[in-house]
């Protein structure tokens, strides 16, 4: 094999390589992406703001605080 037919080899295998990965993400999947992130940023926030698990908090850092 040339050095020549080995280069153009090289250029067809990275050219097919190339078409077929997928390059990342496209707009529209960063944006279901960040719907999805910030409404689990929202239920994680009203679950921790909840009276029971706020108190629960509160009284493991009241524990904690006493320990020392």
């Amino acid at each position: 094999m040339t050095p020549r037919s080995s280069h153009a080899l090289v250029r067809r295998v990275v050219r097919r390589v190339r078409a077929t990965v997928d390059a990342g993400m496209s707009t529209a999947e960063y944006a279901v992406g960040t719907v999805a992130a910030v409404g689990f940023a929202v239920v994680l926030y009203k679950v921790v703001r909840s009276p029971a698990v706020s108190s629960a908090l509160s009284s493991i850092v009241r524990s904690a605080l006493n320990a020392l």
